[in-house]
């Protein structure tokens, strides 16, 4: 069950980022309204707030994140951006994910 939560809470956080993030792209890059940078914000603030919510060491989680995060994006560029993933981006993201499980979920002895 930790397993679960702790994978749900990666997804939540990475969602959190990716927004706090792509906002200020969209004003940036696009012309969209500076009022997107209150938004960015507030969810970069939550993302922060969410990684403080695992119970592992934070460089344990940090470098964990960074594999949901990874998959997020993938996810994020066909949803959002309307990019269909290439199989290597599905092979690249996979095995972040991999990463993510054995620096999470592998037996701590030391």
């Amino acid at each position: 069950m930790l397993e679960i939560k702790t994978v749900l809470l990666f997804l939540v956080t990475a969602v959190a980022e990716i927004i706090g993030c792509y906002l200020p792209y969209l004003w940036l890059t696009q012309g969209k309204s500076v009022w997107l940078l209150i938004p960015a914000g507030l969810s970069l603030a939550v993302f922060a707030w969410l990684l403080s919510l695992h119970p592992a060491a934070a460089g344990r989680v940090y470098a964990a994140y960074g594999g949901v995060y990874i998959f997020v994006a993938i996810l994020w560029l066909w949803a959002v951006d309307g990019i269909r993933p290439t199989v290597w981006d599905l092979v690249g993201s996979s095995v972040a994910l991999v990463g993510m499980s054995i620096i999470m979920f592998a037996p701590k002895n030391a």
